[in-house]
């Protein structure tokens, strides 16, 4: 089978290599792979800004979705030609995260290698199944950005009808936040640099939005929209350079759903969050049980993935950088 390959960090040097096709243990299935997906973090650990000392070589990826061509003589829960996804911590199935689950997130080292390859073998806990009304690379695109936000506004945020949820921008777990909101019956102001990302956004039904190249301060402009109340949930996507305005426009006792770090500048004074006794709480995607909540919930709402653009396998490399340009809206994915 082919494999991508970081030998040395950089874009420009991922590697496709050839490898023996994976066997199963006896608890393992082996997979696949028809779709891919990017998240921010896979041009991070690519480029060697998410662990500047990992363990090379390794393979880059967290989201696939692929067919059970093998099982191991002990597995119960699939058989050849079930389609299937492998979830983003391999050990996480149920409650709250801790230090061990955190450290079986794939596709950041060679402990946990990624998916970015043809065949994958993954134990049978660790895979749930693909809703038949989803494309394969519809489905890839969930794992880890959807199931972020889910994680955000609803097992973290306790997300209900009638509240008000700040989204920052468009990509892939701003666009699945807007979307998971507007199916709770939430209102949503969104973000952009972009009027006709803006457009996109009012069109998944973003009740206000703003732009904030014309809107610098646009922590105040969120205000005038809530009339001074501020937002019940900030999807914080940002960062360092963010965080603050994020506070800014939260309620009094609102929730800011910290996810990423986009950006490093920028200072952040805790005071402003304390006196205003905001809740900042930190997503680290989700665990098995989650994901099957959130599926469920996707089926029964009819919720279909944002897709920006696709790649082939050959062009992993130019799907990466396409993402490291911050040009696309919702998802980018990779098909066989």
């Amino acid at each position: 089978m082919r494999a991508f390959q970081i030998n040395e960090f950089g874009i420009e040097r991922l590697a496709l290599v050839e490898r023996p096709d994976p066997s199963p243990a006896a608890n393992e299935v082996v997979i696949r792979s028809d779709a891919w997906s990017l998240n921010y973090r896979d041009v991070m650990v690519v480029e060697g800004l998410y662990n500047p000392r990992m363990k090379l070589p390794a393979t880059p990826l967290s989201d696939t979705v692929g067919e059970v061509v093998e099982v191991g003589a002990a597995v119960k829960r699939w058989k050849p030609g079930d389609r299937v996804m492998p979830i983003f911590a391999q050990r996480w199935f149920d409650g709250p995260p801790n230090a061990e689950v955190v450290r079986t997130a794939l596709g950041a080292g060679p402990q946990w290698d990624g998916v970015f390859c043809e065949a994958s073998a993954f134990d049978e806990q660790a895979l749930v199944a693909v809703p038949e009304n989803l494309t394969n690379a519809e489905a890839a695109t969930l794992p880890c950005a959807a199931l972020t936000a889910w994680n955000g506004l609803v097992v973290s945020g306790g997300l209900k009808a009638g509240d008000t949820v700040l989204t920052l921008g468009s990509g892939g777990v701003s666009v699945f936040a807007l979307q998971i909101a507007k199916m709770f019956g939430a209102k949503v102001i969104s973000t952009s640099s972009s009027d006709e990302k803006l457009g996109k956004l009012k069109d998944l039904g973003a009740d206000e939005v703003i732009n904030y190249l014309e809107h610098p301060q646009w922590d105040a402009r969120v205000m005038e929209l809530t009339g001074k109340r501020g937002v019940d949930h900030v999807v914080e996507v940002g960062g360092s350079g963010t965080l603050s305005r994020s506070v800014n426009s939260a309620r009094i006792g609102g929730h800011v759903a910290m996810i990423g770090a986009l950006e490093t500048s920028g200072d952040f004074d805790p005071v402003r969050a304390f006196m205003r006794s905001i809740r900042l709480q930190g997503i680290f995607v989700g665990s098995r049980a989650m994901l099957e909540d959130m599926l469920r919930a996707f089926d029964a709402n009819e919720v279909r993935p944002v897709i920006d653009r696709a790649f082939g396998f050959e062009d992993g490399p130019g799907a990466l950088e396409y993402m490291r340009t911050g040009s696309h809206f919702g998802k980018i994915v990779i098909e066989h």
